[in-house]
């Protein structure tokens, strides 16, 4: 304190050589004056005081109410990413399982289309030989019912062709067994 004292001694002194060279005072901007220094000096102390009690507390408190809101914001934003990183992993497992499932599913389909493709054509092929089976055994019937009719109008047409040719009068049964007995050495074909 007391090195201050002499230090604004000399510095009033430094002053007023500046300011006063012809010997009366002049009020200048660089003239001290110590009163005017002390009063000076104690409302700067007491603008501090005030300023610390009514402008540094409450901008200090912002601050650090500004500062714990921006840490909590960064807090949530990272338990946010998290929750959305847990989120994605889950919907692309979830894809996964359900990627899995529709190859399962067309797999399944086409063994299953595969399966009714060989029973229709099994099927399409039973039917195939049993219809001609059945138009074989139509066939054949109707083959027998045509020759028995043919050696039935054979027979009438001989006996009477015989009967012409003889002019021998034979019974109709007679004749009959006999056209009968010529047919059945005629060959079936």
């Amino acid at each position: 304190m007391h090195f201050a004292g002499i230090f604004l001694t000399h510095f009033y002194n430094i002053f007023l050589f500046i300011s006063s060279e012809t010997g009366e005072k002049k009020d200048t901007l660089l003239s001290v004056e110590p009163g005017l220094m002390i009063w000076t000096i104690l409302i700067f102390i007491m603008l501090v005081l005030i300023l610390k009690k009514f402008a540094w507390s409450p901008l200090l408190k912002s601050l650090s109410d500004r500062e714990q809101s921006i840490k909590d914001s960064i807090d949530k934003a990272e338990l946010a990413r998290q929750e959305s990183e847990k989120i994605l992993a889950q919907n692309k497992e979830l894809l996964r399982k359900a990627d899995d499932e529709v190859r399962k599913v067309i797999s399944e389909g086409r063994e299953m289309a595969e399966k009714l493709r060989n029973e229709l054509i099994n099927k399409t092929h039973g039917d195939a030989a049993r219809i001609l089976q059945q138009a074989k055994s139509e066939i054949e019937r109707e083959k027998v019912a045509a020759l028995n009719e043919l050696r039935g109008e054979i027979t009438d047409l001989a006996i009477h062709a015989a009967g012409k040719l003889i002019d021998e009068n034979l019974d109709n049964d007679k004749q009959k067994k006999l056209v009968e007995k010529f047919i059945n050495q005629i060959p079936n074909n």
